[in-house]
């Protein structure tokens, strides 16, 4: 059998798939750091805006995360086309996803913020959560990379 991308996926792994990308738009538009870090495997890597690669959360947490959730608004990842492979085994998964937000001029004005994600993603059992081992997120094509606005943080 030769190795397909699009293979077809249990409808049980990819609605958990969904769920993680629903539940990091939560705790994004809430700026709450503390209640997102279950989402993320402590040693994950990930590719950054600021940083070519960071390691672990503490390390993304104080160098992605916190120079952008509380400059934005509106983190929503659009569910209904989030995109999943996972493994034979059921324990690896990549999701991908793209999401809208609401970003601002130094001036304050608004701009349309779109990006997207891909998201490495592993769990120690078929009924357990996802947990992020790798992200890369980015903007789409002609957006502006940094966002001015300030509002204060949850956690």
């Amino acid at each position: 059998m030769p190795v397909q991308a699009t293979a077809a996926v249990d409808p049980a792994d990819h609605e958990k798939v969904r769920d993680w990308f629903r539940e990091l738009s939560e705790h994004v538009r809430a700026v709450d750091f503390a209640a997102a870090r279950h989402l993320f495997a402590e040693d994950f890597l990930a590719f950054g805006t600021f940083t070519d690669f960071v390691s672990g959360q503490a390390e993304t947490e104080a160098n992605q995360w916190r120079r952008v959730w509380g400059t934005i608004d509106g983190f929503t990842y659009r569910l209904d086309g989030v995109r999943s492979i996972v493994s034979p085994d059921r324990l690896f998964a990549i999701g991908l996803g793209i999401w809208d937000s609401t970003g601002y001029h130094p001036d304050g004005t608004p701009f349309d913020r779109p990006g997207r994600t891909t998201v490495s993603l592993a769990r120690e059992t078929v009924d357990a959560p996802w947990v992020a081992t790798h992200t890369h997120m980015s903007l789409f094509r002609g957006t502006p990379d940094v966002s001015h606005g300030d509002r204060p943080a949850k956690s």
